[in-house]
Formats: structure tokens, C-alpha cells, sequence
């Protein structure tokens, strides 16, 4: 028996049809396979195209290079809501529709996106973003990797390292962050610019697949260019204003995070209460103990607190209004949340919490990096102070 809801009006009779079918699809292509992916560290490349098939990838893609052309977030918002609830994860497919499709709506030119979508929406090409270099972390406007234009003026020649890319392992294309111009002594942040790298070009190359503490089925590599020629064509939006472009797009990154950790969250009740109700210890259910009744009460008073943050959060980014405060706030808030409803919720399972075959086990590490990528919780907390006027 599922939690009841909190009354809500974000989502439509179109996305409850959505939440139909990607329930029924979960059930049947993922819930029985899930245990190989968790063992192998990643999802098969081949369901991808499962989830093209289902037309996950071209719901916000124009209809000319074959999608549905729904200028919303909300069915990405369900798709989170429905893999947490059966425990699952598609994968490191998420980066290609959340962090790949926004750069190239943004920057890509009409001759890029003819290039680029059709293969986007059929899942015969997936993205990923490449940001994070050994030794930087956060600090962006620290990067090393460099993109020089040939004497010729027909290719940039790109060379350097990347780490902790989600998707890194599978992706075709990857949207690399590079330096086209040093910084100057005003702004760090100047001569940065992004390039669409086909992952086949030589000198290119995927290093180790990081062995991660959560998120066991997303595959995440480092990165290495050597040499690698990435034609003047594939120079995504301007030069040396690539780092204004990734904050332009850190508004829906966070939004999906702090989304994410909500329907991880609200996952976790429901884990803890079908638990609680089907475990006997003193001769009577875990479920008819005051502590239970009241940790589980509290833990969903919080659920649907931030089910209202990312609601509201939903209904902005849709209406092209969400702004990187409001944004840094809904993921603290509900990554916060996350992290102690989830862990009240492992607490309730007792040594059963800790084993890997249940999903609140899963779901207490992949929970942990909400607070870290996408910045992290303190990077979040400056951001909001700085909108405070502080």
C-alpha cells in the first residue's frame, strides 16, 4: 500500500499516462535485470535504445529532428518519481537528457542540431558533459585542459583530463569544457569554451570506470585527450564564454538533483513502511511500535515538505523563472531532507537495512552524492546567502 499523497496540482492527466506506462516499462525491462547492472557497475548499452524506443529522450526535442516537442520538465520529473519508487536507476542515461539536451537547445545552431538531435532522440548517440579535472573539483575556472585552434583554422586540438564523468563509459558525444584563451587578471573565468568531442576520435580515451560508493549502475570515467582534433564545427555556442554558459544551465542541473532527492525520499518511506508492517519481533509487528509510528510520521511530514519545494521548483524552471537562487535553495532543502528521511527510514530495517538486496541499502549510498555534485551543499548555502544580500 502505497503513502498517501500530498494534495498537488504540478502534474496533468498526461503525465499520469506517462507514469503508467514507465511504471509498467520498469517493471518488465528493468526490475528483473537490475541486480546484473548492480554487480557489472553499469546498465547495458543496448537499453538505451529501449528508452528511445519509449520516447524518453525526445519528449523536450522539437518535432522536426523527431521528437515531441514539449517545452516541459515535468515527465523527467515523473521519470524520477518512478524509478526511485521501484528502487532503479536507467543508468548514466540521465546526463544525456538533463545535462546534454539544454546545451545544445541553447548554443547549437540550426546546421549543429540537424547533426546532432535526430541521433539524440534515437539513442544511437548518447551525451554527456565532461567539467570535473583531477585536482579542481568545483573550482571550474581552474581547469587545465586546453583547445587550440590549428594554423590552418579547421580544428581545435584539445589535450588534457577529466574525472568523475557520469556517463563516461557509454557516451558518444561528450560536451568537453576546455581553454581557448588564458585568464585574465579580472576574471578567472574568462577563456573557457565548450566542444562537442566524438568519443571515436583518436587520442581520445576513457580511463578507469570509477568505483563509486552509490549510484553502482551509472557508469563514471575519467578521461584523457591526447591530440584529439575536434573540427571548428563542433564549437558549441562562442568562444571563451563557455563558464557563462554552464551557470546559464546550473538551474535545471540542480533542479533535477534536488528533485531526484525528493522522490529518493519519498521511496524510502514507502521502503520502511512495507517493512515495518511485514517484520515481527516481540511477537508483533515492527509497524505497532510508538517509535515507528512517529519516526515514519515525521519522515513523511518532510517528504511532503519537499515534495512542495520541488513542485514549485518544477512549476518555475517550466515557466523559464527559476533563478540560481531559488534553485541552490530547493537542492539544499531536499537534499538535506533526503539524507535524514532516508537514513531514519534504513534505521527502521535494523542489520536488514545494511544489506545491498534491500533498496533502502541502495538508495541510503546513491542518496550521498546529492550533497556533493551539482555543488555542493556549502556552495549552495553561498549562493543563497549572496541572493540574501549577505
Amino acid at each position: 500500500m502505497e503513502v498517501a499523497a500530498m494534495r498537488r496540482t504540478v502534474f496533468n492527466e498526461d503525465h499520469e499516462a506517462f507514469r503508467e506506462t514507465l511504471r509498467a516499462f520498469i517493471e518488465a525491462e528493468v526490475v528483473p535485470v537490475y541486480d546484473e547492472w548492480f554487480a557489472a557497475g553499469q546498465a547495458p548499452r543496448d537499453f538505451y535504445y529501449k528508452l528511445a524506443e519509449l520516447g524518453v529522450f525526445g519528449i523536450r526535442v522539437d518535432e522536426e529532428y523527431g521528437g515531441a516537442g514539449i517545452d516541459s520538465y515535468k515527465f523527467e520529473a515523473v521519470l524520477y518519481e518512478e524509478t526511485a519508487r521501484a528502487g532503479v536507476s536507467f543508468g548514466g542515461s540521465g546526463v544525456h537528457v538533463l545535462l546534454g539536451l539544454p546545451y545544445i537547445k541553447l548554443l547549437a545552431t540550426d546546421e549543429q542540431k540537424k547533426r546532432y538531435l535526430p541521433k539524440f532522440v534515437s539513442g544511437e548517440e548518447m551525451w554527456a558533459i565532461a567539467m570535473t579535472e583531477p585536482g579542481t573539483g568545483s573550482d571550474l575556472a581552474g581547469m587545465k585542459t586546453t583547445a587550440k585552434l590549428s594554423g590552418d583554422g579547421t580544428h581545435y586540438v584539445l589535450n588534457g583530463a577529466k574525472t568523475f564523468i557520469t556517463g563516461g563509459v557509454h557516451a558518444d558525444r561528450m560536451i568537453v569544457c576546455a581553454r581557448t584563451a588564458a585568464p585574465t587578471a579580472e576574471d578567472r573565468r574568462h577563456g573557457i569554451s565548450l566542444f562537442v568531442v566524438d568519443t571515436k576520435a583518436e587520442g581520445y580515451s576513457v580511463g578507469r570506470k570509477l568505483d563509486k560508493l552509490g549510484l553502482k549502475t551509472s557508469d563514471t570515467a575519467e578521461l584523457a585527450f591526447v591530440d584529439v582534433k575536434v573540427p571548428v564545427e563542433d564549437l558549441l555556442g562562442e568562444e571563451n564564454k563557455g563558464f557563462y554558459y554552464l551557470g546559464h544551465n546550473l538551474a535545471s542541473e540542480r533542479w533535477g538533483i534536488a528533485f531526484g532527492a525528493y522522490a529518493q525520499a519519498k521511496a524510502a518511506v514507502r521502503f520502511a513502511k512495507e517493512y515495518v508492517q511485514q517484520r515481527t519481533v516481540f511477537g508483533q509487528p515492527v509497524a505497532a511500535f510508538q517509535n515507528t509510528k512517529f519516526e515514519l510520521a515525521a519522515c513523511q511530514a518532510e517528504v511532503d515538505a519537499a515534495q512542495a519545494v520541488a513542485d514549485r521548483a518544477t512549476e518555475a524552471l517550466d515557466a523559464g523563472e527559476l533563478t540560481p537562487a531559488e534553485a541552490a535553495s530547493a537542492k539544499l532543502f531536499c537534499t538535506e531532507v533526503a539524507h535524514r528521511v532516508i537514513d531514519r527510514c534504513l534505521q527502521l530495517h535494523g542489520g536488514y537495512g545494511f544489506m545491498n538486496e534491500y533498496p533502502i541499502a541502495r538508495l541510503y549510498a546513491d542518496n550521498r552524492v546529492n550533497r556533493i555534485y551539482g555543488g555542493t551543499s556549502e556552495i549552495m548555502k553561498t549562493i543563497i546567502a549572496k541572493d540574501m544580500g549577505l
